[in-house]
């Protein structure tokens, strides 16, 4: 293993050969700004060998590990109790959420569709955070009707001026 660390040069002085000048493009560049030393990267699936050498150390001992983890957590271990309440507990997710609210057609529904959203997060029924993605979706919807709404009254321009003019 330690041969594989260890890079030995053909060229060096204690061989018989001259020590190469390599060429520098810098102070501490040895490949020209913005060109890459590896241009195909690093290969997909390799991983770090500091990675490497933790799974080998911990192989074969993950049963006593989660078991000394659990057995901390019992005694009090707030680090402890913390990893094993948070392997236990799945973090949340989005919870889907369903109140009755108008229909949005145009921006004469705003005003009730807004009414709807801050009733049930008055209620109890949404939590703020919520009410406040619901609001931005209604924002978005509202946007996508103005912009219906626009170009559909452009377009009515647009004819009744090639009328007017021809």
């Amino acid at each position: 293993m330690a041969a594989d660390l260890l890079q030995i040069e053909p060229n060096l002085p204690e061989a018989g050969l001259p020590l190469a000048p390599r060429k520098r493009r810098g102070p501490g560049r040895p490949f020209a700004k913005g060109q890459s030393g590896n241009p195909a990267g690093r290969p997909k699936g390799s991983r770090n060998h500091a990675t490497e050498a933790a799974l080998l150390l911990l192989e074969g001992e993950g049963e006593r590990l989660t078991r000394k983890a659990v057995e901390l957590a019992l005694e009090g271990d707030p680090t402890a109790l913390k990893l094993c309440l948070d392997r236990i507990l799945a973090p949340r997710r989005e919870r889907s959420v369903r109140i009755p609210l108008p229909p949005l057609k145009s921006a004469a529904d705003l005003t009730s569709v807004t009414a709807a959203i801050l009733g049930a997060a008055a209620e109890g029924r949404l939590s703020p955070g919520e009410a406040f993605e619901l609001s931005r979706v209604m924002d978005t919807a509202m946007r996508a009707i103005s912009t219906s709404d626009f170009e559909r009254r452009i377009k009515a321009l647009e004819e009744d001026g090639v009328a007017c003019a021809g």
